[in-house]
Order: structure tokens, then sequence, then C-alpha cells
């Protein structure tokens, strides 16, 4: 598509079964500010079956319009229908931006609905810019192995089409009492017409660590020597009430499961503390959890990249500093402390 006819940016406003992805409230910000700099509305793009509740609550995350398709056959995410129905709004609207979040159902959608309507699509974006002269927009993403960030743009072909990780932006505070436009458009083909079928759902008893909802995390990385020292992480939670986390290579080396792993091919975390105890800050780590509020580095290696990221960084042997800070909070925690102050580096 070309690109003089195409303007407003757009999100997917993912949900499953009236339950809407915090992905979706996420890129309402990033999207949001994008819009404002280009001059243009922010659309939400809606579908499912008696699902209007959930666009009225996008124009309190700052919604200007949310397109709706409502449709029983759309009840359960299937590709086909969500595809035809995606793409005929595209098609008929042109917007200039369409941004999903990188989820397994945003991911699928995205590439088909980028190869129905032949545009281009980054994928699994931690960071979105757009330059005001040029309208392009600016999609970071990790690559080669997350050793580099990459900056794609698309300066051809419209939409611009990414998918976002989520926990990567925080959602914007709502607007109580905003309003906008609902445009309602039918669904362009019959379920007579989709050969895919839901015949019911099966619940799978997989172990997860719940690490994107955690608002404490401690992490352990190959700093920590063996498995054996995973102790001292779990200790350190446990007293703070948070969860254990890993880096890859303290889950490459088979000292903690993979459900545990922050970073690129892990789980993107959002926390209000993250501890990161032995692990040096490869970009591949940082992008999953650099957009935490407070970063506390442990390391014996000064010169290691985390404590560039780091709000507060402690460098020495964590062996002896993790047990020592442990017991301490444990004593503080019980109104037993007796210790004045503990200082650190700050940035």
């Amino acid at each position: 598509m070309s690109m003089e006819s195409h303007r407003g940016v757009w999100i997917f406003l993912e949900q499953n079964h009236g339950e809407m992805a915090p992905v979706s409230w996420e890129l309402a910000g990033a999207g949001r500010r994008i819009a404002d700099k280009l001059d243009t509305e922010l659309a939400g793009v809606l579908l499912g079956d008696n699902v209007e509740d959930l666009a009225k609550q996008a124009f309190a995350y700052g919604f200007d319009k949310v397109y709706l398709v409502e449709d029983g056959a759309l009840k359960d995410y299937r590709n086909i229908p969500y595809t035809k129905a995606v793409s005929m709004l595209v098609e008929k609207y042109k917007p200039e931006i369409f941004l999903l979040g990188a989820t397994t159902m945003g991911r699928d959608l995205a590439g088909a609905v980028a190869t129905e309507v032949q545009t281009g699509l980054t994928a699994d974006c931690t960071e979105l810019e757009v330059e005001e002269d040029t309208r392009l927009l600016h999609a970071v993403r990790p690559t080669f192995g997350g050793k580099l960030m990459a900056t794609i743009i698309c300066d051809v072909l419209r939409p611009q089409m990414a998918t976002v990780r989520p926990r990567v932006m925080a959602a914007p505070e709502q607007q109580e009492g905003r309003t906008g436009e609902i445009i309602r458009e039918a669904l362009p083909m019959k379920e007579e017409d989709i050969v895919v079928k839901v015949l019911g759902y099966i619940q799978e008893n997989v172990k997860t660590a719940n690490l994107d909802e955690a608002e404490i995390i401690v992490a352990g990385g190959k700093g920590i020597g063996e498995a054996k020292n995973f102790k001292l992480v779990e200790d350190l939670a446990e007293v703070l009430g948070g969860t254990v986390a890993a880096s890859r290579a303290a889950v490459d080396a088979g000292w903690i499961g993979h459900e545990y792993q922050v970073g690129q091919t892990g789980v993107t975390v959002r926390p209000k503390i993250y501890i990161a105890i032995g692990i040096s800050g490869a970009i591949q780590h940082l992008v999953g959890m650099q957009t935490s509020e407070v970063i506390i580095a442990i390391n014996k290696d000064p010169e290691a990249p985390i404590f560039k990221t780091a709000t507060y960084g402690i460098v020495g042997d964590l062996q002896e500093i993790v047990p020592a800070l442990t017991e301490e909070l444990r004593k503080r925690l019980a109104g037993e402390s007796t210790t004045e102050g503990v200082e650190v580096a700050s940035n």
C-alpha cells in the first residue's frame, strides 16, 4: 500500500473471552505518544462476541476510536476470520501504523495480516519511536542472538506494522469519563466458510513461575558459580516475599528450569524491584528486565555491564554479600536490626 492516503495509529485490542490482554493497555501509552507526534488519531481494533464494554474501556486509556467487529464466529480466536476482519478494516480505513502485542495470538495474527495486506512487519520489539518529518516508525528489537539492538523501518509500504513484547512498556493512567467513537463493521464471512472449528479447551497443568506478575524478583546468573548456590537466591527471595528468576546462562547450565528465565528468549518482566545476582548484564538479559522500577545489581566485576542499567550496585563476593543482606533484611522485618545503614553505589 502507498503512503499518502494512510493516517492514524492503530492498536489491536487483544481479548480472550472478555478479558483484555494487559499488553493492549501497555501499548496505549506508546500509541498515544506516537499519534500525538504525528498529529493523528489513536484507534483500537477490537474483535469478539459481545465485547462492546471493552471498547468503552479503551477510551479511558487514550483511544479516540475503536473499530469493533462483533460476531459469534469471533468468540474464539481463529486465524482465518480474525485475519479476514482485520485486513478488511486495514484496507478500508488505511492506518499509518498498526501495533500488536507479541503474544501467541498477536504473533500469529500479525504475520497473517501483514501478508494479506502486503506490508512489512517488525516482530518482538522492545522500543518504538517515530520521526515527525518523515512519519517513519523506528521499531527496535534485539538481533544476532540478542547481541545487538536493530532499528527497523518500513519506508515504502503502509501500514507500518510491529509486534511489541508484553511488559516492556507501562500502561498509562486511566482517564475516567473520557469518551470516543465506536465504528462497527460486519465480519466479511460466515461461520460455514471457516474450515477450522473450536471443539473445546484442555487445561494444561503447566508449571509457571508467574514472573510477569511478580513485584519483587531475585535473579541468579552464571556468576553464582554452581546450582547449589541458587539457595542464596531462593533465601533472599523468600525473605522479601519475591519470586526467583534466572539468566539464560544459568538456565543453559541446567541449574534451574526455563520457566524462570528472564530475557529475550525468556520472560519480559517489569517488577517494582529486580535484584540481579551474579548476572553480567548482556543485552539479551537486559531487554527482559530493564524497565523494572528499581534494579539492584550484585557482582564482583566492577565493569560488568549490569551496573550501567542498575539503580544501585554492590561490588563484591556474592557468597558474602547475599547471606549478609538476607540476614539483615530478616532482622529488620522482625524488628531486631541494630545496623545503622548500608552504603551502595547509585546511578
